[in-house]
């Protein structure tokens, strides 16, 4: 193909970063628009329709979209709890989906929509975009170099404070709101992605801890978790909608700490500071503005046929589904669809 055409399902904040992304991208444009608002629909397609061109077509019916031979895939970006209907139904169609983190609720959808994948053979791939940061190129050499030695933990914290407003999508719990799946995922995705870069692979936790402060809807919004791996390596981390933190995550080693800060899923700098040794701090801007990476991951992906991505893989994705069960199961959080 020319050009990879992307449908966009859910035109909001999120999508409108997808979209600048996807309209600077060589080889790949926007295709087509599918949103529950028909008003916000319309908004997203005349923002980003390409000048000169014929207007972003507008779907009030998926299905109909799906059917559009201008779609090579679909990328989801509605709240949490409706990912999983709309990924099923791009299965079912044969598009290719990138689907916003969480990729669904809990570990038993997703179980059921990574085996449709693999049934249809039809590529699905979770939107974890820090995973393909220019800046985590680098971390991953240092970690396989063993720069700071063998792996000692990690810690790092994701919070920051909007205001409560028991509708929105952060504080609703038949959207699946809560600060775990909103900030926490991106914690434990980065936890599991050092410890592969580090080990060769991610090995289940021996064991998870929690603690966390339930608002008035029932959502987390606060949790402090720690996960304990063989070895003895501890990974430690804070996610809240309540409060602020320095949003970094820290890596620590037998000889030397590497940090990832400010705000680690879309950090452009790192430092490696060894033991009795000056800091080397390493910079590594966005090409465009951080969701090329995953977009370009999933577009080489589905031209080679691939149902999955080596860097985001289905396992990943189940792996962490269970993990934050586990965790909601400790705090108390179940949502009204589950």
């Amino acid at each position: 193909m020319s050009e990879f055409g992307w449908a966009v399902v859910g035109p909001g904040k999120i999508a409108q970063r997808f979209a600048d992304a996807v309209t600077q991208l060589p080889g790949a444009r926007l295709a087509a628009v599918h949103g529950r608002d028909p008003g916000r629909a319309d908004a997203f397609a005349r923002t980003w329709s390409a000048p000169g061109a014929a207007p972003l077509p507008v779907f009030a019916d998926l299905e109909t979209m799906l059917g559009n031979d201008a779609v090579d895939g679909v990328y989801i970006a509605t709240p949490h709890a409706f990912h999983a209907a709309s990924i099923r139904r791009c299965l079912m169609a044969g598009k290719p989906v990138l689907c916003e983190k969480p990729m669904v609720a809990n570990a038993a959808l997703a179980t059921e929509l990574v085996a449709l994948s693999r049934q249809r053979g039809v590529f699905l791939m979770e939107a974890l975009w820090t995973r393909f940061l220019p800046i985590y190129a680098t971390v991953s050499e240092w970690l396989a170099s063993k720069a700071i030695g063998e792996i000692r933990g990690l810690q790092s914290s994701f919070c920051f404070n909007p205001p409560f407003d028991p509708g929105s999508r952060l504080f609703d719990p038949a959207q699946a709101g809560g600060s775990l799946l909103d900030l926490g995922i991106y914690n434990l995705a980065m936890t599991q992605w050092v410890l592969q870069a580090a080990l060769g692979a991610c090995p289940e936790p021996d064991s998870i801890t929690a603690t966390g402060l339930l608002g008035p809807t029932g959502v987390d919004h606060r949790i402090a978790a720690s996960l304990e791996f063989p070895g003895g390596v501890v990974s430690q981390f804070q996610c809240g909608l309540d409060g602020s933190a320095d949003n970094s995550l820290r890596i620590f080693g037998e000889r030397g700490v590497i940090t990832v800060q400010p705000r680690f899923w879309e950090a452009t700098a790192a430092t490696l500071q060894r033991t009795n040794e000056a800091a080397e701090e390493v910079q590594r801007p966005f090409q465009i503005n951080g969701f090329e990476g995953e977009i370009q991951e999933a577009i080489r992906c589905i031209a080679r046929g691939e149902i999955e991505s080596a860097s985001m893989p289905h396992a990943d994705t189940l792996a962490l589904a269970a993990w934050m069960d586990r965790i909601r199961a400790i705090v108390g959080v179940k949502y009204p669809f589950e």
